[in-house]
């Protein structure tokens, strides 16, 4: 009995085992960045030898492991320690990014190798995006050719889509803000962009990753202006990206001040105090007033919550526009912003099926409440509409049309009268 219960088995000692053989390898770049470092060194110059040593070596070596080592060899020629500089004491090698020559071409062939890499190896992209941001965060550590370098390659990357756009928040580091680093390192970036592309890959890249407003902060906070944006950048030759900027920023100023009025409208401001405070900011945004009644006549209809049945729609519709005329004819005092709103309307009733049949009573609305003339609704109609509905629209106005056009002088009570029944 005692020997039985020497016998029996211990579950510790067999879990004690099963952790030491899954216990993973402790993490040492050291061959890695040799084997590397070998090949670079006998491939040299030649990028196409150096592409193809990389897609066999990933078969050998642990590039998912060791991706920052690996990144950082073919940019630096070795492992970087934090703040850019090179480790001392690991093998180097001087093929690569950092000791080539300085110039576009020698760039784009770079590109290539990481992009042969990359899509060779998909799960390398994460890594290789990784890297990037710190590299940007090291920009001091480097010397400003080494900085040249890294700006067009970066630049190349971006406009073939290789890396996101989200990667030049590492730009925004405040010492290298204050500096004068990431503004330098930006013009580098952006030329080789665009020279790649064009601005308008620019901003589509921008805008997805929402960066499109933030440029500005490249630059310290008492120089964060427009115009020092433009004139930075354009007199580094790129006047797409000061112009890209501004057209931004006034974007931005108009969100606020479609949100601003649209507060104002709920808490139900005095029409004198919102047109008073609509002008200041037109001013001082240099907002054309073309643009202001697009605004002004998004805010008014979203105001209200709509009925959802079309029967009822027009009649609601015709209330409340009525009751915000006064603020749409402050905002219509040139033909332009007249034939602007009409625009706003036919797209508003064409993307909003409710309103397919409100078009023309709306429209003779706001011509008996003086905010559309006579000329801009002819204009409007003969070759001034948009293409959205433009059929059934003009179909809808074609009697009013005609009525104008037949009006006398001495008409103008009849017309009054016709104007009264098409809004019943």
């Amino acid at each position: 009995m005692n020997n039985q219960k020497q016998q029996k088995p211990t579950l510790t000692g067999q879990r004690f085992k099963t952790r030491k053989r899954d216990e993973k390898e402790r993490f040492d770049p050291t061959q890695f960045q040799e084997s590397i470092v070998q090949g670079l060194n006998q491939t040299g110059t030649d990028l196409e030898a150096v592409a193809k040593f990389l897609d066999a070596s990933g078969a050998k070596l642990d590039y998912r492991r060791y991706a920052e080592t690996l990144f950082d060899i073919l940019v630096a020629g070795g492992m970087l320690a934090p703040g850019g500089t090179l480790s001392d004491d690991v093998t180097r090698t001087e093929f690569c990014l950092f000791t080539a020559q300085e110039d576009l071409e020698t760039m784009q062939a770079y590109a290539q190798v990481f992009n042969k890499l990359i899509r060779r190896y998909k799960y390398l992209e994460k890594g290789f995006e990784e890297e990037i941001k710190k590299l940007l965060l090291f920009l001091k550590g480097f010397t400003e050719s080494e900085r040249n370098k890294l700006a067009m390659l970066t630049g190349i990357l971006l406009a073939n889509g290789n890396i996101s756009a989200s990667i030049l928040s590492s730009l925004f580091n405040e010492n290298l803000v204050k500096e004068g680093v990431s503004a330098a390192f930006a013009v580098k970036l952006f030329k080789s962009w665009i020279n790649e592309k064009d601005i308008n890959s620019v901003s589509v890249s921008l805008r997805k990753v929402g960066m499109d407003n933030r440029l500005m902060e490249l630059f310290p906070a008492n120089k964060r202006s427009c115009e020092h944006f433009s004139k930075y950048f354009t007199d580094a030759g790129l006047k797409e990206l000061s112009d890209f900027a501004r057209n931004q920023q006034s974007i931005g100023a108009r969100k606020e001040l479609q949100k601003e009025l649209q507060e104002q409208m709920s808490r139900g401001d005095s029409f004198k105090d919102i047109i008073t405070y609509v002008k200041e900011e037109m001013k001082k945004s240099n907002i054309s007033e073309q643009t202001m009644i697009g605004i002004m006549w998004t805010s008014v209809m979203s105001s209200v919550e709509w009925n959802k049945k079309e029967e009822l729609v027009t009649e609601q519709a015709i209330k409340h526009l009525k009751q915000y005329s006064p603020l749409l004819k402050a905002f219509t005092s040139q033909g332009l912003s007249e034939l602007t709103l009409l625009s706003k309307i036919q797209e508003y009733c064409y993307d909003n099926i409710h309103f397919m049949k409100a078009f023309q009573k709306i429209v003779v609305l706001l011509y008996k409440a003086d905010v559309l003339s006579e000329e801009a609704i002819l204009k409007w109609y003969t070759d001034a509409h948009v293409p959205k509905g433009k059929s059934i629209f003009l179909e809808q106005m074609k009697k009013f049309v005609e009525w104008l056009r037949n009006a006398e002088e001495g008409n103008v009570q009849c017309l009054c009268t016709h104007t009264q029944l098409l809004l019943c």
